[in-house]
């Protein structure tokens, strides 16, 4: 069975999605519709010449690259839809509906280069899938046939996913710390000596007295002061690494057998 893939352009988003919906509730897959825009591309990829000759085959024409890209910027949806080729004339009817962009009509309002010989609106570009359907279609002109083959190409995007959390933490913590102090203390000594001199006999005095001596001692007085030590700066740093994907990619190839002549056949 032969696939094809068709390819309308909506200047509104809702527009895209009634058309969807219409499809979806006709019997056409969801897995087969695709719906392209701001929600689902990102600027680069939007901007990438290259985009949508590798969705939609080789042969889309640099007036059409640019519709579906402006169309994208200015809130529109690009929509896609992969099926038979005995069910496009049915699903063009539904896209029709919804009434898609020409694409040569709206390159020229925007004044873009189109060819005068294409009227084809964009609802009705037919292109070739991106990948080879299970049998290669076979088209007979004449005395000739045509075996259509065709080929995957390998698309390589990006995503970023989540892989872990860090989280930082100030907490308090206590340690024992020594410091030595020489500490003084004064204390009341008595010394004892021998005195000799006759002339102090007549300083003797008999009365009592009583002399106080404050003593003294140095006690450690510890007191506590706060200064920053340090800072701890908080960031995230990236790296980039080149990562090898490796995958395959169907291509249809054709060869040709020489069969032996059927003896039987002959009279």
């Amino acid at each position: 069975m032969a696939y094809e893939k068709i390819v309308a352009v909506y200047d509104k988003l809702g527009k895209a999605k009634d058309a969807m919906r219409a499809l979806e509730a006709s019997g056409f897959s969801t897995g087969d519709i695709s719906l392209l825009n701001r929600d689902t591309l990102t600027d680069t990829e939007v901007r990438d010449p290259g985009l949508w000759r590798r969705l939609f085959g080789r042969n889309v024409a640099d007036h059409e690259s640019a519709v579906y890209t402006r169309s994208i910027d200015s809130g529109g949806a690009v929509l896609t839809l992969r099926l038979p080729e005995s069910e496009v004339p049915r699903a063009m009817k539904i896209l029709d509906v919804h009434h898609p962009l020409d694409l040569n009509e709206k390159a020229s309002s925007w004044d873009m280069t189109a060819p005068v010989a294409s009227s084809t609106p964009a609802s009705k570009a037919v292109l070739p899938p991106p990948q080879a359907p299970k049998t290669a279609a076979t088209t007979t002109t004449g005395k000739e046939e045509v075996l259509r083959l065709a080929e995957e190409h390998l698309d390589v995007g990006k995503r970023q996913v989540e892989t872990g959390k860090a989280r930082i933490r100030r907490f308090v913590i206590e340690e024992p710390i020594e410091s030595q102090v020489t500490l003084h203390e004064e204390h009341a000594a008595m010394l004892r000596r021998t005195v000799s001199d006759p002339r102090l006999i007549k300083d003797v005095d008999w009365t009592d007295k009583t002399i106080e001596i404050t003593e003294t001692a140095e006690q450690a007085v510890v007191t506590k002061t706060v200064h920053v030590a340090e800072e701890v700066v908080v960031r995230k740093e990236g790296s980039d690494h080149v990562e090898t994907v490796r995958d395959k990619v169907r291509r249809q190839q054709v060869e040709i057998e020489r069969l032996p002549r059927d003896s039987k056949k002959v009279a």
